[in-house]
């Protein structure tokens, strides 16, 4: 009986995550910055859900998908940035192989969920400018719900597939990740038996959960832009195109740093290179997107402001 080469090894109980850097004085510099950004990202989020829970007039089915969004980037960032801390400021860098396959798990399935989320509320401006007078009967709250949930769960599911063939997986050394979270393709290079099923499954579903929604968000502002361009009076066409302009930006930087990420480098690019572009949508991105849709709308300046207003007694 052949025995697997795996089997005379000693199976890998934890990874151990390089991080960012080993230089000292460099790592006080990143721990603060990333802290700073970490603050900015989780109080910003939450501040977008606050202002739409607590303003009836914007109880709308843009603003249900923007809280999606804003729940969603809050939970997105706290499964990488605490523990990237942690390796910075105090060399905790080592991590269970079950916690780096559940750190994993909820990073693809959260990114997927960004993705159709975006793609719905790509939708949902296609219907308010191309089918402004059916748009309270098309989409309504119900459908919202469903569009919403079904983002979550399907991504989620998508994703616990290729988690459970990563769990399948012989793990024997080495156990160094160069990275600064559990990313598919550094795990998937340490383990010591054929990967070829598990990459092709991964590839198939993560494609499925990329392009598809890029292609209805490209057809969406497609119709977009053809219906603006038919209104008339220039006032009219910066009135439509102002109602889109935030999601337009969130899904060119979201799908800008996939695209630098995962498609530009090549395979002998430099690491440092590829953890610098996971930067860009594990921190950059959740930090600007309740910037993007709070900086020129006006629904939300009139939110906030109206928070002001009613705010206690004792802090006037």
């Amino acid at each position: 009986m052949v025995v697997p080469p795996w089997e005379n090894h000693t199976a890998v109980v934890e990874f151990v995550l390089r991080g960012l850097s080993s230089i000292r004085q460099l790592n006080i510099f990143l721990f603060m910055m990333f802290l700073v950004f970490f603050i900015l990202i989780i109080s910003g989020n939450i501040l977008i859900i606050l202002l739409v829970l607590f303003n009836h007039h914007l109880h709308t089915p843009m603003y249900f998908f923007l809280v999606n969004l804003s729940f969603l980037e809050i939970w997105y960032t706290t499964n990488i940035v605490p523990k990237m801390l942690l390796i910075i400021v105090a060399e905790q860098n080592t991590i269970s192989v079950a916690g780096c396959l559940a750190q994993f798990y909820f990073f693809g399935s959260l990114a997927a969920t960004e993705c159709l989320l975006l793609a719905v509320m790509s939708y949902d401006r296609y219907l308010a400018i191309c089918q402004p007078l059916h748009y309270p009967i098309l989409m309504t709250g119900p459908l919202c719900v469903r569009l919403a949930a079904s983002s979550w769960f399907c991504c989620f599911l998508l994703t616990a597939i290729t988690m459970v063939l990563l769990a399948r997986l012989p793990f024997c050394g080495p156990n160094e990740i160069d990275h600064f979270f559990c990313d598919f393709t550094p795990l998937v290079r340490l383990s010591c038996t054929d990967t070829s099923l598990t990459e092709t499954i991964a590839y198939a579903t993560s494609s499925a959960v990329t392009l598809a929604p890029f292609l209805l968000i490209t057809a969406s502002y497609s119709c977009i832009l053809a219906a603006v361009l038919r209104i008339p009076s220039g006032t009219g066409r910066q009135k439509a195109f102002s109602t889109c302009s935030s999601h337009l930006t969130s899904v060119t930087v979201f799908y800008g740093t996939l695209i630098a990420t995962y498609l530009v480098p090549s395979a002998d690019s430099p690491q440092v290179l590829r953890k610098g572009s996971s930067l860009l949508y594990t921190i950059l991105t959740p930090m600007f997107n309740p910037i993007i849709y709070s900086l020129r709308n006006r629904d939300i300046h009139e939110a906030l402001k109206n928070c002001f207003r009613k705010r206690p007694g004792f802090l006037r």
